[in-house]
């Protein structure tokens, strides 16, 4: 009799009574049915997958197709267990695959997706299935949770984490290396007895690692990579929207290895690991479009540490309207661009979207009739329409040395990558006088503090006055998901601390991140510019005199028309785009 329940129990997903459950809970018509009925010759493949292809209209929501996570959903509530959408962001892999073999997991078409103290969480696309249960339990010896997750992600997903565990256990074995081994950092070294060398950068195990770890960043549209040297275990960390994200863990000896492997790639030099180097590689994502990414290498405590930061030469095609800028905004950015000679600065911390929006400017001006020349300090992106530089301080190549070579080039435009100090300045502006446009980068607060930081540098006012055509300041928020976005009412006073100054009526209702599969549970899709435009009119020169004119200088700057950033990250609040908490998180307070 047991024997017969068991078998009774076991089943795989059938089409028919999955159709019936989903007809008797109004998802597909009587019509719909019968037709599916006609035609159902499914093979090999997954019900879900077929029922998918087949592209039905859900007649709970009209006008929305049943995809294969809607019909993940509805096979869940008919086996009554829970719904799983599987983020490789949020899967711990180090330990879901120490869980079960490969073997086990490929054979029983499952994986586990959660482990902690408690209990561990197995995703599987056949609920009616669980004569692995037991096995796994005797091995795990924790209660087991049922989840159901969507079959080609669950196949997917499953391949690749097993793989990359393989290829970094095979990448040990052939480094015959100890895995609990310390001694990589340049704090402190442990002499580990009998532990051999680590893997080499190109044996193919560790060439796997890499090409997985570029393929999946490209895939999570992750704008950085870092790899940390720790103690034992080495982490693997992605920026995507800004924030960081931990995706793996990786044992030191392969972590080195990994380094080694892309320092190679990037060509850089493999045996100097006291000094930061700087590189550059170009390789194709998994669609087959052209990805740069700039490799910067620092010594820490246990080793390199190494930042890939990616670059989408598609992003030099943005127009201004995608990067953000608004009429108001766009129209004097581009009063300030038309002139034929003096400075425009770009200002904001690091990762605020200056490159992006210098190198979106350049390419629109860079004409057949223009020399548009760059000195960068790395390059960032090369573009076949500029002519680039790279500084080079070992050989005294530095950006006003950069400069004063580009001056005898006959360049229309010059972009300086940062203005660091008095000599780069004084060159920015002996260019400007002698009949150039010079686009540089500060690192200020707001667009009014430029005028500060350049009189900080010891730059006369009058040469300030002479050059200075307008400054902007930028910042990136990012832009709510719009599958998951939800209405909210305003808070008076919270809107009054966004923009003290808003003019017209205070919108009834935004939006708040709530957060789905499609955003990562984060609520959020893609980042969005906030600007703040301040051509230098002949009124702010005057106050171009005194560091200590710069709350007058602001305020007059806005008196002229200029936006704040919080202004400008207010508007983008009340279109919808944006949450008040992000404007605030990235935007500096209205003095």
């Amino acid at each position: 009799m047991k024997t017969a329940r068991t078998k009774q129990q076991d089943r795989r997903l059938e089409v028919m009574p999955f159709l019936k459950g989903m007809y008797e809970a109004g998802r597909i018509s009587k019509q719909q049915l019968q037709q599916l009925i006609k035609s159902s010759k499914i093979g090999k493949e997954h019900v879900l997958v077929y029922l998918a292809k087949q592209e039905l209209e859900d007649q709970l929501n009209p006008g929305r197709t049943l995809d294969i996570e809607t019909l993940t959903q509805i096979l869940a509530e008919q086996a009554s267990q829970d719904y799983y959408h599987i983020d490789p962001l949020s899967i711990d892999a180090t330990k879901v695959t120490e869980v079960m073999s490969h073997a086990f997991a490929k054979r029983h078409r499952i994986m586990a997706v959660k482990v902690n103290e408690n209990e561990v969480t197995v995703a599987s696309a056949e609920p009616g299935i669980s004569d692995w249960e037991e096995d796994l339990m005797q091995v795990v010896r924790k209660p087991i949770k049922r989840v159901v997750a969507n079959p080609l992600e669950l196949e997917r997903i499953t391949e690749e984490l097993y793989r990359l565990a393989s290829s970094i256990g095979m990448a040990i074995s052939g480094g015959q290396g100890n895995r609990n081994r310390p001694g990589i950092g340049n704090l402190e070294q442990m002499m580990d007895l009998g532990a051999l060398k680590e893997p080499e950068a190109n044996d193919k195990h560790v060439v796997n690692i890499v090409d997985w770890l570029l393929q999946y960043a490209f895939e999570q549209r992750a704008s950085d990579i870092h790899i940390e040297p720790r103690r034992d275990i080495g982490n693997v960390r992605f920026r995507i929207d800004g924030l960081l994200y931990t995706v793996y863990q990786i044992p030191m000896q392969v972590l080195s290895a990994v380094t080694s492997r892309l320092k190679a790639l990037g060509r850089l030099n493999v045996a100097e690991k006291r000094r930061p180097q700087d590189g550059r590689l170009k390789t194709r994502s998994p669609n087959g479009k052209e990805v740069e990414l700039r490799i910067s290498t620092l010594p820490t405590a246990f080793g390199e540490k190494m930042v890939l930061r990616i670059f989408d030469p598609n992003v030099l095609l943005k127009s201004f309207q995608q990067l953000g800028l608004n009429d108001h905004d766009l129209q004097r950015w581009h009063s300030m661009t038309r002139h034929k000679h003096g400075i425009i600065l770009i200002t904001g911390p690091t990762g605020s979207g200056k490159t992006t929006t210098l190198y979106s400017t350049l390419k629109s001006l860079a004409t057949k009739e223009v020399n548009v020349c760059t000195v960068e300090d790395p390059i960032e992106m090369v573009e076949s329409s500029f002519n680039q530089m790279q500084v080079q301080e070992n050989i005294e190549m530095t950006f006003a040395n950069g400069v004063r070579a580009l001056l005898r080039q006959d360049p229309d435009i010059i972009m300086i990558g940062e203005i660091r100090d008095l000599d780069t300045a004084e060159m920015a502006i002996q260019a400007a006088l002698t009949g150039h446009l010079v686009f540089s980068t500060l690192h200020t607060n707001d667009a009014p503090s430029a005028i500060t930081r350049m009189l900080e540098l010891e730059v006369p006012s009058y040469l300030i006055k002479a050059t200075l055509i307008g400054v902007m300041a930028q910042r990136l928020v990012r832009i709510l998901c719009p599958h998951c976005k939800k209405v909210q009412s305003v808070d008076e006073t919270q809107w009054h601390d966004l923009d003290p100054n808003w003019q017209g009526e205070i919108p009834q209702q935004v939006y708040e991140a709530v957060g789905c599969r499609e955003c990562r549970d984060t609520g959020f899709q893609g980042r969005e510019g906030i600007y703040e435009v301040m051509p230098l009119s002949e009124t702010l020169q005057n106050y171009a005199e005194d560091k200590s004119d710069l709350p007058k200088l602001r305020k007059q700057a806005y008196s002229e028309g200029m936006v704040s950033l919080r202004r400008s990250g207010a508007e983008k609040v009340a279109a919808g785009l944006t949450t008040i908490n992000e404007v605030f998180r990235v935007a500096p307070e209205i003095n």
